[in-house]
Order: C-alpha cells, then sequence, then structure tokens
C-alpha cells in the first residue's frame, strides 16, 4: 500500500473520529478491550461504562440487537441469567396422587410450563402400549370433532 493511500485512511478515519463523541469513543474502546482479551471480568466491568456513558434507550438497544443476533434459545438463557429470574416458575415433575391420578395430573398441568407438558405427554405417550395409543388418539381426534 503505497503512502498517500494510507494517509488518506488516517485522514478519514480522523475526520470520523473529530466528530465522535468522548463517550462513544469510550464505549467503543471498552468493548474493542473486551472482545481483544475475552475474559469474564472484562465484560462484566463494561457494564459500569455503558451505565456511565449510555443513555437507557441506548443500552436497550444495543441489548436488542445482540439478543437477537443470537438463536433464541440462547438469548432466553442469556436474558434469564442478566436478569437473575427464572422466566417461568416450574412444576417440576408430578408427586404421587393424593386423590386419584387424573386429579393430580389436572393439578400439575395446571402449574407446569408449556414445555414441561409437552415433555411429560410425549414420554407418557410413548410409554403406553400400542392399542392405549390409538385409543388415546381416537379421544384426542373425537374431541378436535365436538
Amino acid at each position: 500500500m503505497d503512502g498517500s493511500l494510507m494517509a488518506m485512511q488516517r485522514k478519514g478515519r480522523n475526520a470520523v473520529s473529530r466528530f465522535m463523541p468522548p463517550r462513544i469513543k469510550s464505549v467503543s474502546r471498552s468493548l474493542g478491550y473486551c472482545l481483544l482479551l475475552d475474559d469474564l471480568d472484562a465484560w462484566l466491568g463494561v457494564a459500569t461504562v455503558l451505565k456511565a456513558r449510555l443513555s437507557p434507550s441506548e443500552r436497550a438497544a444495543l441489548a436488542y440487537v445482540a439478543l437477537r443476533a443470537m438463536h433464541p434459545h440462547d438469548a432466553e438463557s442469556v436474558a434469564v441469567a442478566a436478569l437473575g429470574v427464572v422466566s417461568a416458575p416450574q412444576a417440576g415433575q408430578p408427586v404421587a396422587p393424593l386423590i386419584s391420578c387424573m386429579d393430580e395430573a389436572a393439578f400439575w398441568a395446571d402449574m407446569a410450563t408449556p414445555d414441561e407438558r409437552e415433555a411429560y405427554c410425549l414420554a407418557s405417550f410413548k410409554a403406553m402400549p400400542y392399542e392405549r395409543q390409538c385409543a388415546f388418539l381416537d379421544f384426542v381426534h373425537g374431541r378436535q370433532a365436538a
């Protein structure tokens, strides 16, 4: 690369840099250091810079775009970890029935998350003998028609 091209590139960077507010330069440098170091302490420390240098709406936009750049399951895990809360209370495994199996199953299903209900439903269905699976499917299809 010849010297004049390098000089033009430096001049272009300086022109942009001249108009960039110091708070944005600080955030950019901090993010660059975090990417370079790839260290948990560096990433956790950048939160202080973001709070000090960016407005709430700028931080929200940055968080939104970062989460959108991830697979939805990973984004949910990251958001849950960042907020320190469970996204939905989980019912856990069903307990032994007190009155009848159907009453206990209905009680548990009211508390369970959609993922829990689907997992137990599928596992229960697969564990049924073929004849019971057929009867169950007939029952379900009959309810859809009603």
